[in-house]
């Protein structure tokens, strides 16, 4: 995902109000401002205060806060040695291995992290939030490996990674202690991978010495499943989007029946997914001269007619989806958490908090759908290609077919795509393998569901691609038969005619075979940087 400066944007934390579109603004581009709410710098303020006291006087014992961690909770620590406890934590559980994380990953991390924080149940400093801000502000972002992670005692290994950037050593500032991190270089408008104290210093702010309880409060949490997901999902709301559209030309290609998409008829069964899909294809068609050209047609094969239905679902579930991601972005995941108006001397409770499940069925459940968004979309890209199923047009959508092949071999692309996310689908949300001396006995495998929702993303997004890329041949086709070539804006929907307009400026026409992975780059560019999606919503207003 591309990283680029924008006009100043400030976005005030507070714990409770963070959504999706504010966090993928921060998390995909630089240039924005943070701060903590009035409320959140007291709360933050009034939990830290008792933390302190323990750190001064070292009573009463509290998990995390004077013990040791995990299966060790019954070592009791010395008030001398609470602030190497917690840098030790830092260093022995930065374990991660494997490709690091996107960058806007790990920033849409921090960000949740800092969100939690102004929750004021964490029982940090002010310094340690403020901290995290600066490194967003100023482009400091933490190389995080992508593998490690239970999603159970929170994300420990790649949130221990950020905190190595952002922490040093009681006595020690060693730069092979300080991690790894990416600094964006303003002049040169690109980041640029270094090590964690010389991003830093780059940036101009000082990596902190950790007190009590706050390398646990950096590290237990569900900062980098949320941040995988939250993402994840927030694509996927753009590319049901541009599967409508995609679907909408091949439907006109097809020279489809709109009856299926009339009104009334999901009235009858009223699921508000199934109805706003219907009404996009009704909009994205309106006015088309290719539909309805046959009277001895009656119906046409499911992965049209059944659309609404297939995509309605996928809807309603986006919505319980995005519920998910909102409780848990603005959630406190730690453990423990300090209650700091508690009539009683131990002000801190542990619990599960820091438990990815939630996070780990969502991801699960992302999966699947999308997979399904990816099936039904090669079916129409087989269909548009078989000429015994598209309605009289050539075989791979070519002249001279045989001597020539088009696009038989991209239909084989998507369907490899399509077998690939379904290897991928089989949820991690129900395996558990018990760790730390079976003290973690359950864990939630978040992380996992998350890197594979993404990964499976990455993959329907070509498979829409390449269904604009068949589409949009296919309509040329259709209107060389028709001798309409040069009279589109008279038979194509006003929607559907402008996506094709889009795609037609970046991808020429295929009139002999050439090396078609260079067009499926274009047109896989069109969609995850949402440009026929754009022009469509310009032309014809906003797509549900």
């Amino acid at each position: 995902m591309s990283h680029s400066k924008q006009s100043i944007f400030c976005l005030t934390l507070d714990g409770e109000h963070l959504n999706l579109e504010d966090l993928e603004k921060v998390a995909r581009h630089t240039g924005y401002s943070l701060s903590f709410s009035k409320e959140a710098l007291q709360k933050m303020k009034h939990s830290r205060s008792w933390v302190d006291s323990i750190q001064e006087h070292g009573r009463p014992i509290v998990y995390g806060i004077n013990t040791g961690f995990g299966s060790k909770a019954s070592v009791s620590i010395d008030i001398d040695n609470l602030k190497d406890l917690q840098r030790n934590l830092i260093m022995s559980h930065a374990a991660g291995t494997g490709q690091p994380f996107p960058i806007d990953v790990v920033r849409a991390a921090m960000i949740i992290r800092v969100n939690t924080f102004a929750k004021g149940y964490s029982g940090v400093r002010l310094l340690v939030g403020e901290t995290l801000i600066k490194m967003l502000e100023m482009g400091v972002t933490p190389w995080i490996p992508e593998q490690g992670s239970l999603g159970a005692s929170g994300d420990l290994a790649p949130l221990s990674h950020l905190a190595l950037v952002l922490s040093r050593g009681v006595e020690r500032d060693l730069e092979e202690d300080s991690g790894s991190a990416y600094f964006f270089d303003n002049d040169k408008n690109e980041w640029g991978l270094i090590s964690g104290k010389l991003a830093m210093e780059k940036a101009g702010i000082p990596r902190i010495v950790l007190e009590a309880k706050e390398g646990l409060a950096l590290n237990n949490g569900t900062q980098i499943s949320t941040a995988v997901l939250a993402l994840a999902l927030e694509d996927a709301k753009k590319l049901i989007k541009q599967a409508d559209i995609a679907m909408a030309m091949s439907l006109e290609a097809l020279e489809g029946i709109s009856s299926a998409f009339r009104e009334e008829v999901h009235q009858l069964r009223p699921y508000k997914g199934q109805i706003q899909t219907a009404e996009n294809i009704r909009k994205l068609t309106k006015g088309s001269q290719l539909l309805d050209r046959h009277a001895r047609k009656i119906q046409d094969a499911y992965s049209l007619r059944c659309y609404p239905q297939v995509m309605g679902a996928i809807r309603e579930t986006i919505a319980y989806l995005e519920n998910t991601i909102s409780v848990e972005m603005n959630s406190t995941t730690d453990n423990p958490i300090i209650f700091p108006d508690l009539d009683e001397e131990n002000k801190a409770i542990s619990g599960g908090n820091f438990h990815a499940q939630p996070i780990a069925f969502a991801a699960d459940i992302l999966s699947m759908i999308l997979c399904e968004v990816g099936s039904i979309s090669e079916r129409r890209i087989f269909r548009l290609s078989d000429k015994n199923l598209n309605q009289g047009l050539p075989s791979f959508l070519i002249q001279n077919s045989g001597f020539e092949s088009g696009l038989m071999l991209a239909q084989y692309t998507a369907a490899a795509l399509v077998a690939e996310n379904r290897a991928f689908v089989h949820p991690a949300s129900v395996d558990s393998i018990p760790t730390c001396e079976n003290q973690e006995d359950h864990v939630s495998m978040a992380p996992i569901a998350a890197r594979k929702a993404a990964l499976i993303l990455a993959n329907v997004q070509k498979i829409v691609a390449i269904e604009t890329f068949y589409s949009a041949q296919a309509l040329d086709l259709r209107l060389k038969d028709l001798g309409k070539v040069d009279n589109s804006d008279q038979i194509l929907g006003k929607g559907t005619l402008t996506a094709y307009k889009k795609i037609r400026e970046n991808i020429p026409f295929i009139d002999k075979d050439r090396p078609i992975y260079r067009h499926l780059e274009k047109a896989l560019n069109l969609i995850k940087n949402c440009e026929i999606l754009q022009a469509v919503e310009d032309q014809i207003g906003k797509l549900n």
